[in-house]
């Protein structure tokens, strides 16, 4: 048996992507589980920052870290926040220079649909795959956060910024024109960003998915309600693993929970 405070699953870019699941004990290597049972039994629950076994608010911490610590600041998830390339605080300024101030890439990703996003250049393979995207292609480089986040706001007029996570988990996905969509998005980027426009460079990206069958309907496993699980994991996509009975548990959004993980031999 394993235990521990669940965290994001660590990935490995391969085929298919590797997936591992750090609990106290160490690194679980989730694909050797593939087409075998395993129950998930939850036990509490611990704030990844303060460690304290309070309720989770958002994003794996407690209400009053999550409204107080840098790395969950509104900048975060709306980039066009981002002020440290002004030199301005929001709530640590070494912590946002550290983090806004380097190479970030706006791309467009296939999962559920074409879905426009930003992230730092450094988690280039990480963000398409927790996002369970099958196919991505970057659109530019640019030199901070802000920039980044300008762009994205200017694409969301043309392209979701939403993953249908049901579909997912269903693999269920409409075909993408590559070049058309890299040509209309340039054609939409604000002209702050023409400087770093490269048309003639672009090149898909494939992310192939340790998945023995996916699920016909997914239904959505939540701790609180069911506090013991047992089932066949048949696949695993995105930060989400997949079972036999159609049930998808999403771990990212479960940070913070205390679970016992036991195959079942």
């Amino acid at each position: 048996m394993f235990e521990g405070t669940l965290k994001k699953m660590i990935t490995e870019r391969a085929e298919p992507i590797q997936y591992f699941l750090e609990l106290s004990r160490g690194f679980i290597h989730l694909n050797n589980f593939l087409d075998q049972q395993v129950s998930i039994t939850h036990t509490g629950s611990q704030c990844l920052n303060c460690h304290q076994e309070l309720p989770i608010f958002r994003q794996g911490f407690c209400k009053s870290c999550f409204f107080e610590i840098p790395a969950a600041g509104d900048w975060v998830m709306r980039p066009e926040l981002s002020k440290a390339h002004l030199d301005q605080e929001d709530r640590n300024l070494d912590y946002e220079k550290k983090m806004q101030l380097q190479p970030h890439i706006i791309y467009l990703a296939l999962s559920s649909h074409l879905k426009v996003g930003v992230t730092r250049k450094s988690q280039v393979p990480t963000r398409w795959i927790d996002q369970g995207a099958h196919q991505a292609m970057v659109l530019l480089e640019v030199p901070n956060r802000y920039l980044a986040g300008i762009g994205e706001v200017a694409l969301k007029e043309v392209f979701s910024d939403k993953t249908n996570w049901r579909k997912m988990v269903q693999n269920e996905a409409e075909p993408v024109h590559w070049d058309a969509v890299f040509e209309k998005a340039l054609d939409h980027l604000p002209k702050e960003l023409k400087p770093y426009m490269k048309p003639d460079e672009r090149h898909l990206e494939k992310m192939d998915f340790p998945v023995l069958h996916y699920p016909l309907k997914a239904q959505s496993l939540n701790l609180t309600k069911t506090p013991f699980y047992q089932g066949k994991l048949m696949g695993i996509r995105g930060q989400y693993l997949l079972f036999e009975d159609q049930t998808v548990f999403n771990i990212r959004s479960n940070e913070g929970q205390k679970i016992k993980f036991q195959p079942i031999l």
